[in-house]
């Protein structure tokens, strides 16, 4: 029986630490479906605008051989939806929101997997913004 792994993420300024997640959060299942923020709710959660918008991201995140199939995360009360519609059997987040899905579990599994070290969106963006 095969397995629906999803996970969500901005995915803004693609880095080895996105591939990463997604690559771990692949080998859980034999299908990753992965839903990308919104511009809206980017900007919601993180007080700022993406570098690439939304069909930008979600063009980059989808050409990834990894991926299966990609859709537009407009809110983050809206999980379980996606969930359920995607028939996700896996929901992977990244440590850095360990609890915070736990109740997700009555629909699917849900694991945390561990960010890539010293790898981070924002830490880039500073770095290429540095005179």
């Amino acid at each position: 029986m095969s397995k629906t792994v999803i996970t969500f993420g901005t995915f803004d300024v693609l880095h080895i630490g996105h591939l990463r997640i997604l690559e771990r959060s692949k080998a859980l299942g034999d299908r990753l479906v992965v839903g990308v923020s919104s511009d809206a709710l980017n900007q919601s959660k993180k007080a700022r605008d993406a570098v690439f918008d939304q069909e930008q991201r979600m063009q980059l995140v989808g050409a990834l051989k990894v991926v299966d199939d990609v859709f537009l995360e407009e809110s983050l009360e809206l999980k379980g939806h996606y969930i359920t519609e995607h028939q996700a059997d896996i929901l992977v987040m990244g440590d850095d929101w360990a609890g915070k899905f736990d109740h997700f579990g009555e629909l699917c599994s849900v694991v945390y997997l561990p960010r890539t070290p010293s790898v981070s969106t924002t830490a880039i963006i500073e770095r290429i913004a540095a005179p």
